[in-house]
């Protein structure tokens, strides 16, 4: 597609929506949670499960995904991605107990680890040819992600008040078949090239990350010190080593340890692991505190997060490109991580008698100006150093770190708030306790991957023949 050719913005609209629901999906069920429990017959600690099914799924095959978009051509495993994703939605909508629901849900796991990776390489195969354009694609495309994560809960509640639960799966479905339809004609062809498919490392990685989120959701109840709390971890550990062994081993390694080579990508991923850790489980346990001690009803809930995606939206697009463009990747993302952390603690104020107003709303803002200057420069100095015929991997590297910090962040988070009181169902002072414990944790992961940002950054190097690199100096992202 020639950097002239109108379909370009349509093709930068199909690929920001595809982002928008494929994060939207890790957070549109959560003001469903109580309703799906009653009816599905979710035990309390299986309920997290959920969301853990999607997001571990998701995490753990997205370096699959990256590898089939090089492998298969990016457009043909993007549709295959959506397809996967709306049989997903079916299963999950039409589930009438727990184990059908998880199962849907891991569906639209894989569908999500195939879209993810393929879009990230059209985007750059449209863009890429022109810095200016591929700053402010990558602005518009970055803040589809952290809106969808927030946009989900607002929608979430619309739809379990105003329809039922099953309807947060249904709105996959007529979106998903309009944008299959849409694709042949606003997205490029892709040809892949040659090569095998390292299923053993996709299998190893994925059950090491599953079983390490198993380990952390279940310890408060088992005693972190037991045998079965240190048998799956052990386990988790082991499967991850066997990861590390078959890269260096097979032919087709899933994440080749050249990849490791490019500059900055593991201190950019480690920063984007610990901004996700932080993100995703302060907009859950903020959700709770407002339906649980505030008493907000699922719609209102939703709507007292609107600020939130408002203050994200606007800034990502029409801010952070420009201050990227002025300072550069590495200080926007070491002060949107700091931002985070300020405003998350700002959260740890909360009260049992509190309101919106007076205990969430501030702190809720700065911690949206946070994740706007911290999400688009710490995840392109990941991706600004890999060459062309590796984007695809190193997308589906970095939206793996960004994904199973999110899983590690809110199991951990989770066990700290539950030790706290957060499982004192209408005892509004206990309940109190265990959120602040859950943002106390969030504002500390924040601080160290601001700290990590700060101390392990470097201004990345373009690899030769791509313009990633140079999408900070695009002065006119507007």
């Amino acid at each position: 597609m020639s950097a002239s050719d109108p379909r370009r913005w349509w093709a930068l609209l199909v690929l920001a929506t595809a982002q928008f629901m494929v994060i939207m999906d890790t957070s549109i069920i959560g003001v469903a949670l109580p309703d799906m429990q009653h009816d599905l017959g979710f035990s309390p600690g299986g309920l997290q499960w959920v969301f853990n099914a999607y997001v571990v799924v998701f995490g753990g095959l997205l370096l699959l995904g990256g590898r089939l978009a090089d492998l298969l051509g990016a457009r043909r495993v993007f549709m295959a991605g959506w397809a996967v994703l709306i049989g997903g939605s079916v299963v999950a909508a039409a589930a009438q107990t727990a184990w059908v629901e998880l199962l849907g849900r891991g569906i639209q796991g894989v569908g999500g680890a195939l879209i993810t990776p393929a879009a990230m390489t059209l985007l750059m195969i449209t863009f890429g040819a022109n810095p200016r354009e591929l700053g402010k694609a990558m602005a518009l495309y970055g803040a589809a992600a952290p809106a969808g994560g927030t946009a989900g809960v607002f929608l979430g509640g619309v739809l379990t008040q105003w329809l039922s639960w099953p309807w947060v799966f249904v709105i996959y479905i007529p979106i998903g078949l309009a944008t299959l339809a849409a694709v042949p004609a606003v997205l490029p062809a892709v040809r892949g090239h040659r090569g095998s498919v390292d299923l053993l490392g996709a299998i190893s990685v994925t059950g090491g990350l599953a079983l390490a989120v198993l380990a952390v959701v279940r310890a408060p109840e088992q005693g972190w010190g037991s045998a079965s709390t240190l048998l799956e971890f052990a386990g988790a550990a082991l499967l991850l080593v066997l990861f590390a062994i078959v890269q260096k081993v097979v032919k087709a390694p899933l994440a080749p340890p050249s990849i490791w080579r490019v500059p900055g990508l593991a201190a950019a991923n480690l920063a984007f692991a610990l901004l996700g850790a932080a993100w995703i489980p302060a907009w859950y346990f903020l959700n709770l505190y407002l339906q649980q001690v505030l008493g907000f009803g699922a719609f209102a809930s939703g709507a007292a997060l609107l600020p939130m995606t408002v203050t994200i939206m606007i800034l990502m697009v029409g801010v952070t490109g420009r201050l990227m463009a002025r300072f550069g990747m590495k200080p926007l993302a070491v002060t949107g991580l700091f931002v985070l952390a300020l405003g998350l603690a700002g959260l740890t104020f909360v009260r049992p008698d509190g309101s919106f107003a007076a205990d969430v709303l501030a702190a809720s803002l700065v911690a949206a100006l946070g994740m706007s200057l911290a999400f688009i420069p710490t995840m392109m100095s990941a991706l600004a150093g890999a060459p062309p015929e590796q984007a695809g991997l190193a997308s589906g590297i970095v939206n793996t770190s960004y994904q199973v910090g999110s899983a590690l962040g809110l199991a951990g988070a989770t066990a700290f708030a539950a030790s706290h009181g957060a499982n004192a169902l209408g005892d509004a002072v206990r309940l109190t306790d265990g959120f602040r414990a859950a943002f106390v944790t969030a504002a500390v992961i924040a601080a160290v991957g601001g700290v990590a940002a700060l101390v392990l950054l470097r201004k990345p190097r373009p690899a030769a023949g791509t313009e990633a690199a140079a999408a900070p100096e695009a002065e006119s992202v507007a």
